[in-house]
């Protein structure tokens, strides 16, 4: 499993790193995590307002932190 968080590096997407990085280590789940800096490809998934995640190229969430439940639902269906 592939999780991209976009953001450029603000306060908030260092959340949603952290946040889905410890939703990953609660459900176990074996999953490369990347964060996307870049706004030509931030752009490329359609996204103008960050943070975002995706996972395995789903866009999940755009313009807000999520909760890690929240994660933790996205990651093992």
């Amino acid at each position: 499993m592939k999780i991209e968080i976009l953001g450029t590096g603000c306060a908030k997407c260092d959340k949603t790193k952290r946040f889905v990085e410890e939703a990953v280590a609660k459900a176990g789940v074996d999953a490369e995590i990347v964060k996307v800096e870049n706004m030509d490809d931030i752009i490329a998934y359609g996204v103008l307002i960050t943070p975002a995640v995706v996972v395995d190229g789903d866009v999940k969430i755009v313009g807000r932190v999520p909760k890690v439940d929240e994660v933790i639902e996205w990651i093992t269906q």
